[in-house]
Parts: structure tokens; sequence; C-alpha cells
């Protein structure tokens, strides 16, 4: 760890980029080279236990022990042959990352003889003493027991240390000894199962052959980098994932000139080396650039299923973090890291996809699959109306509550973009009078729909301030945060959107009860009556102005911009009976995940309050007395030779000091107090309160001052890494 700022900035000026070259080899000589997928299990089974397999995972069914032996069986051969030791149950708790225990496939046997530890009973279930991951009150710490189980949906795969020691990693779910789910990847996986059910059972209005829909899903992923030398001198940055102090440099991204921009040679090697990393393990990143914000960088994969991607995210997120360390340089995924600059977010594509690999919503030329496409805009759109709060608050957290409303972020106000065609369609069908179609007529013909544009992909406009956009054939959520676990935003839009077909097929089954017209006028007839109920959602202008604000408000929109706030929003009682009569939660795995959310929400704010404090008081104020001494002591020296009116500039500027100094030794003091009040309070909700209401404020107030300072101290006193020389030594 650098021991000061200079020590560390000299060390990044000497840092030779040449030394992090890596091999940039043919993506076809080494992709999914380290997972145990489906056509390597085949190699280990015989052909009928194989076809078992699949349909076992298709249905997600239990896998019978015989069977289960067999493929743990291939699994080890498989690991072992490629350098493997050790396996684990690769889970995600609710902290919002993976994690791991290891056991060895081999150990020591009582009588000192040596013995298999990995079989099919191992395979598919663990026991990990996983007692201080958050329960949110399920379970007591003395309570060890909970179990974690393969996701048989999801294909392992091999991790290496920096040794080139291998670990088998099996994605699995995480739940307790009573049955609750403490992870995020089971109701992740029920919301899958729910939507393919309903969005199966609307598709099959328009196309029998319809046996199956998945919701697929691409995950772009923004991030900062920087040298580690210069994040280690930052002790916020370490302590609290984001810088507290720090101004402006003249340069920031006003010329915006990097976003596109040429990659620097260092961060390109890196991108290499982990990409590359990534593709083994069967991650398809694609896409690679600069970002808006100097040093901020962007990484996009193909879409694939949504369990898969998320897992994927959440897999490169861990690959990129050791990978930087290689290459010495350190990834901020906090969603805003620097003040003053662009923050990062994680933008979440997501569509529905056929068995048969139609995107259901891609429009179509012709009028049959124009109108199922419009079926599911329309129910996408109506899902996110009646249920924006919950959508705001699966997205809410410390971090993202500093980039959502930011001049580079959705607002916190959910809308929708759809782009002048499809609003013109929907306008259209809304103004279509209702007639009655008999047998024989052209059921596409007397409705107008074959008006209904083929809109190609970039044809429709994009509009980047809105939080949910459709993007020409899928939607794009853009207000998941870059550090988030993308499966809790991707559960809540799976769970209303397949509420929403459910109640379009029960309208649609009671309207053809009393009207014998043809499907196709029943369905617009149903779709004009939920596109005059969601209009007010509906926006095509610039999201952060202030009008939009105004006008959302008076469409009657809501505008949550505290974290606690939105979170109370899983408590609602409309919510809580979505989740338990869709058994995707019932209400003590509700109650539990707004606990540990709140919980955390509190412990982040007190830490960075903790480091505020703490870099105030021993490194700034130190700092600027210091500088404050040698400017007195120049001031007497020109008056003790009759320069008085020379010294006036200087006691100028150490009266300012003083006046920053007092300031912030001032707001530290009641920050603290605050802070004390948040911590002796029992409720957890006013913890919560005092702290965003009573004891963040004071984040902007002391920084303000510690900025300042940062201007007038002298550059090589100045104890902590500006943002101009993490910006630009790279």
């Amino acid at each position: 760890m650098a021991q000061n700022r200079q020590e560390a900035v000299r060390i990044a000026q000497q840092r030779d980029s040449s030394k992090f070259r890596v091999e940039d080899r043919a993506l076809s000589t080494y992709f999914k080279e380290n997972i145990f997928d489906d056509s390597v299990i085949e190699r280990y089974l015989t052909p009928d236990k194989y076809r078992r397999f699949l349909v076992s995972k298709e249905n997600r069914t239990p896998v019978d022990e015989i069977l289960a032996d067999d493929i743990a069986k291939g699994m080890k051969s498989w690991a072992q042959a490629k350098g493997a030791t050790h396996y684990t149950h690769w889970f995600q708790p609710l902290t919002g990352s993976s994690a791991e225990k290891h056991d060895a496939f081999e150990g020591v046997a009582y009588d000192g003889s040596f013995t298999a530890n990995f079989k099919g009973c191992t395979l598919f279930q663990q026991e990990p003493d996983a007692s201080s991951l958050p329960s949110g009150g399920i379970r007591q710490t003395f309570e060890a027991r909970g179990y974690t189980s393969w996701d048989i949906t999801s294909p392992p795969f091999i991790r290496y240390n920096s040794a080139g020691s291998g670990t088998l990693c099996i994605p699995s779910l995480y739940n307790s000894f009573t049955g609750e789910s403490l992870d995020t990847k089971t109701p992740l996986l029920r919301s899958i199962n729910l939507l393919n059910k309903a969005a199966t059972n609307v598709g099959i209005i328009f196309d029998r052959h319809i046996e199956s829909v998945k919701p697929y899903l691409g995950l772009e992923q923004e991030y900062f980098l920087i040298d580690e030398a210069l994040y280690n001198s930052r002790p916020d940055l370490v302590m609290a994932d984001k810088t507290v102090f720090g101004h402006i440099p003249a340069k920031g991204q006003q010329l915006e000139d990097h976003y596109f921009g040429s990659i620097p040679s260092r961060i390109h090697n890196f991108m290499i080396d982990f990409e590359t990393e990534a593709q083994k393990l069967g991650i398809p990143v694609r896409t690679r650039h600069n970002e808006v914000a100097p040093a901020q960088f962007e990484v996009a994969p193909i879409h694939e299923e949504a369990n898969i991607a998320c897992d994927h995210n959440i897999l490169m997120m861990d690959l990129m973090r050791k990978t930087a360390q290689k290459h010495k340089l350190a990834v901020l995924f906090h969603e805003k890291p620097f003040s003053h600059i662009n923050g990062s977010g994680k933008h979440a594509n997501w569509s529905l996809f056929t068995n048969a690999g139609v995107n259901l919503l891609a429009p179509s030329t012709k009028p049959k699959e124009g109108l199922r496409f419009v079926t599911f805009l329309v129910n996408v759109i109506k899902a996110v109306h009646e249920n924006a709060d919950l959508l705001r608050a699966s997205v809410a957290d410390w971090g993202n509550e500093y980039r959502l409303g930011g001049l580079e972020a959705p607002p916190t106000i959910m809308s929708v973009f759809l782009g002048s065609e499809m609003t013109a369609v929907l306008e259209g069908i809304e103004k279509q009078e209702i007639v009655k179609i008999e047998k024989g007529e052209n059921a596409y013909l007397k409705l107008g729909l074959t008006h209904i544009p083929a809109v190609l992909l970039g044809n429709t406009d994009r509009n980047r301030t809105s939080p949910f956009a459709f993007t020409g054939d899928k939607f794009e959520y853009r207000a998941v945060g870059s550090s988030a676990n993308a499966a809790t935003p991707m559960m809540v839009l799976n769970t209303i959107v397949a509420n929403q077909l459910e109640q379009f097929k029960k309208d649609y089954d009671n309207e053809r009860l009393v009207d014998d017209s043809k499907k196709e006028g029943i369905v617009v007839k149903i779709l004009k009556k939920y596109i005059g109920g969601f209009k007010d959602i509906l926006f095509e202008g610039n999201s952060y102005s202030e009008e939009w604000k105004e006008e959302a408000k008076r469409r009657g929109l809501s505008n949550i911009t505290s974290t606690p706030e939105a979170l109370k929003t899983y408590l609602d009682p409309k919510f809580i009976d979505l989740f338990e009569q869709q058994k995707i939660l019932n209400k003590t795995e509700i109650v539990a995940r707004y606990n540990i959310e709140l919980l955390n929400y509190v412990k982040k704010v007190q830490i960075e309050s903790r480091v505020i404090g703490d870099l105030a008081q021993n490194h700034i104020i130190s700092t600027a007395i210091g500088y404050q001494s040698s400017l007195i002591q120049n001031a007497k020296n020109l008056k003790e030779i009759g320069l008085e009116k020379e010294a006036e500039p200087i006691v100028s500027i150490i009266k300012n000091i003083s006046e920053h100094v007092s300031s912030i030794t001032f707001f530290v003091l009641e920050m603290t107090e605050k802070r004390k009040k948040a911590n002796v309070d029992p409720s957890l909700d006013e913890q919560a309160r005092i702290y965003s209401e009573e004891v963040k404020p004071y984040f902007e107030k002391i920084r303000y001052h510690v900025d300042k300072l940062e201007l007038i101290i002298d550059d090589k006193d100045w104890p902590l890494a500006k943002y101009r020389e993490m910006f630009y030594l790279l």
C-alpha cells in the first residue's frame, strides 16, 4: 500500500504499460473451455441418462440418485483433469455479491486412507455454515444450518487463482433450514418459471406451436479504473468505495472527448485479459469502449437467458476485480465514486423469446405477428404502470441514491419511452372504433392493424434519460445500479409482467364468453382499454428536466428520492399479496429482504460518515493548520522587514483557511452527534430516517469546505490523491 499521495503518484507515473501486455488469441480456441455445460456432460453419460438429465433440467425436476452420482463422477474427472483440487457451491446470498466455501475432492479418512468427498449427494446439496450471512431476522447467528443446491440450469465452471490452482464452482440456490429463500437466485428462478407459464398462455392465442417463453437479458456494465497505488492512497475509496472529497479538475468531461475515444494501452490490455478469462467461462462479452467520464469504461455481453446473464454478471465483476489487481489497477463499481462527473449504471436490456427463437417484443410486417407484438408491448407497459413504485424499490440502495436523478442517470420517476412510431401505433389502437368481426371477414383489415410498422433495430430513436425505454426489440431498464446484483430488479420485472399477462388472459377468456367475434377483435378491445389507462406513464421528452418533475407530479406519478422511503414499498400489502399469490416470496421472506436492505443502507451511510470524520479531522484539518502556520510565519517575516502591504494577501488566505477549518470542525461535530442519535435508536426504520435526513445532509456541507481547501493548500502538501491524478495517470 502506498504510504502517501506523493509516493502513489510517483508509482503511477512510472507504470510501464508494456509489462501488462497480454496475448489476444482467437476466440474459437478457448470459448467455454472452463465450463461444464451440456456438451461436456453428454460425454460422461449414456444417451439415455443424458436425455433424462435434459428433461430434469427443462422441467426443473429432481435427478435420481444414480444419475446424480454419474454426473458427479464425470464432473469430478473433468475438473481434476483441468487442475481443479477443490469444489464449492457458488451462491448469491443477500449481500449483493457471491459466496463460496471450498472443499477438497479427496480427503483423509479416520483410518488414514484416502476417500472421495464428491458424490451425487454433495453435488446437488451442501450444508454450509453461513450463519453470519444476512437473513433479515429469519435465522439467528447461533442457527447455522442452511442449504445450497445446484441450479442445474446454470453450468458449473472452474476458477483459477494466481498460482494456477483451480476450484470447481457449482452455481447454487441458498435456503434456510426452515425453507425460506436467503438468496437472490431462488426468487429469480421462480419468477422466470412464472413468466414462462403466463407468457406461453398468452402466446398460444396467436401461435399454438409456442411451448415456452424465456426472458433474455443483456447487462451493460459501466465501471471506473484507476491506478492501484492511487486507490490505496485514498482511505475513502478503500473504506467507502467512493471519494468523499475531491475538487473537479480543470478538465473533467466537459470536452466530451473521452466517450468512445481511443482506449489507453494499459486499459486495453486489462480488457483483453479479463475478456479472455470471461469467455473461457462462457461469458459472451462483446463490446468494450470508453464511457463519458474520464477513467470510465463499459463492457457489454451478448444477450443470454436471464438467470445465466445475472450469474455471468456477478462472476464477471469478481473476475474484473482480480484481473485489475494483476494489472496494478483498481476497478470501481460504485454508482458515483467521483463527484461532478457521470456515475455508472448497469443497463438491463430485457426481452422475451419463445422456444423457437422468436422475440415476442420484435415488431413484424405480418399483421398476426404485429398484433402479438403489440399485445406483449402493451402488457409490459401496463405492468410497469401498475407497479412503478415496486420497480423503483428494486433498484434502491445507498450507491444508486447518489446516481438516480443526476444529469447522467434516469430520474427516480418511473416512466416509459416508446418512440414516435410505437406511440403512434398505440394511439391508433386507442382511437380504433370497436367493431364486431364476423367469420370470414379480414380481421386485420377491418381493425386497421395492417399499419403496424416494422420497427427495425435502429429505426426507433433512443432516450437515454428514460428509466424504462423501448429500444426497437427490447426494453432497456436503465435505473439498475452498477454495483447491484441484477437478479432482484429482474425478478421484480418478471413477476409484474407475468402477473399482468395472467390478467390479460383472464380478460381475454371472459370476453370470449360474451363476445363471439374473432379473437383479433377481442384482443384489440382489451388493448384499447389498457392503453387508455396507462398513458400518464408514457413520456417522450427529457426526463432530466425540472419541467418533467412538475409534469410527472401533475400526472400523479411517484418521485421517491430517498432509499428508505423507496424500500418501504416492499411492505405495501398490495405487493406482499402479489409476491405471495404468485409464490415468488412469502411475507417472511419479503420482510427479511426489507430489513436487510434497510440495515445495509444504515451501515453504508454510517461508514461513509465515519470516513468523512476521520479524513476531515486527521488528514485535512491537520494539513490545513500546518500550511496555515507556514503562511503565518511568512506574513510575520514580511511585516518584520516593513512589507506590511505585501503581507495582506497572505493574511487574507490565512483567514480563509481558518473559516474553512472552523466550518469543517463544526459540521463534523454536529454530524457525529446526529450519528450517535441514530445509533442508539431501537427502531431500524428510524435509524434509516435519521441517517438519510439528518446525517447525510452534512456530507456535502463538509465536502464544500474541504474541496475549497484543496484549491488553497500547496499541491505538495495535500494528503489525498487528486481527481486529475486518478483520472489521467493510466
